[in-house]
């Protein structure tokens, strides 16, 4: 049986006195879509963005394909950091991408995309750009490279953010609710970019309010509250009735509540 893509075990998150994440024991499996729901406050995104080692655990660990992030720690619960070069390296597996686009304004599709390739990874201007215009295309976007942030749509803006981390050739990918600033219709062209990945094989974690599209292409679902895991399993595990009680209370706030009758 193949490792985890990502293992989380026992961890922990506080912000000051107050407690975000709590005894969290998640595997995300190789070549599947894990989807994070859950009511806002959750933790969530919290515990996606310790994931990417934005957020430091305050206790617990997590690997990536069986290195250990950020700390290890031992059976006295006493953390060691990891030194910042493996930390690095290790970080290198994961693409992210999040809410807001964060583009720079000032260049263009293609120079959004390729900038980390040639600053970062220290690729030619040519390399840089094949690679760019590539995932591009990847995202439907090709006819668009010449044009800056401000000349595309929110959905466009977040297409060319997924095409740059995808562009640094992650193994993992990480969304942290990539539609939440969206209207319905930019919201698919996005999800479906997300769909074509899931084919695809890539890992996935997204943390979303799209309950349809955990439901019909999520392979694993974790379903958080107040900071704990309250279960995890597959769509047609989580979804069907009777539901556990505080699931079933929280698919009734959203209109696409009628998601697991696609299951």
């Amino acid at each position: 049986m193949s490792l985890p893509a990502i293992a989380v075990k026992n961890l922990f998150k506080t912000f000051g006195d107050t407690t975000v994440l709590q005894n969290i024991d998640l595997a995300i499996p190789q070549g599947q879509v894990s989807c994070l729901i859950g009511p806002s406050g959750s933790g969530k995104s919290t515990l996606l963005r310790c994931m990417a080692f934005l957020e430091e655990a305050t206790s617990g660990t997590i690997t990536i394909n069986g290195e250990v992030l950020g700390f290890t720690e031992n059976a006295q619960g006493v953390r060691e950091r990891i030194p910042p070069a493996a930390n690095r390296a290790i970080r290198a597996q994961i693409g992210m991408v999040f809410q807001q686009f964060n583009l720079w304004p000032h260049m263009t599709a293609l120079g959004n995309v390729s900038e980390a390739l040639k600053t970062v990874h220290k690729m030619s201007r040519k390399d840089a750009e094949e690679r760019a215009m590539a995932q591009l295309v990847k995202v439907g976007l090709e006819a668009r490279a010449g044009h800056y942030p401000s000349q595309l749509s929110g959905g466009q803006q977040q297409r060319v953010a997924i095409a740059r981390a995808l562009a640094l050739k992650p193994k993992i990918m990480l969304f942290d609710e990539p539609t939440s600033s969206l209207d319905p219709e930019l919201t698919g062209e996005v999800l479906n970019v997300m769909r074509d990945l899931a084919k695809e094989g890539m890992t996935m974690v997204v943390v979303s309010h799209e309950i349809g599209f955990a439901a019909t292409v999520g392979q694993q679902i974790a379903f958080l509250d107040h900071g704990k895991i309250l279960f995890t399993g597959a769509p047609q595990e989580v979804f069907k009735k009777p539901r556990h009680p505080r699931l079933e209370q929280f698919l009734d706030t959203y209109l696409d509540r009628g998601a697991s009758m696609l299951l």
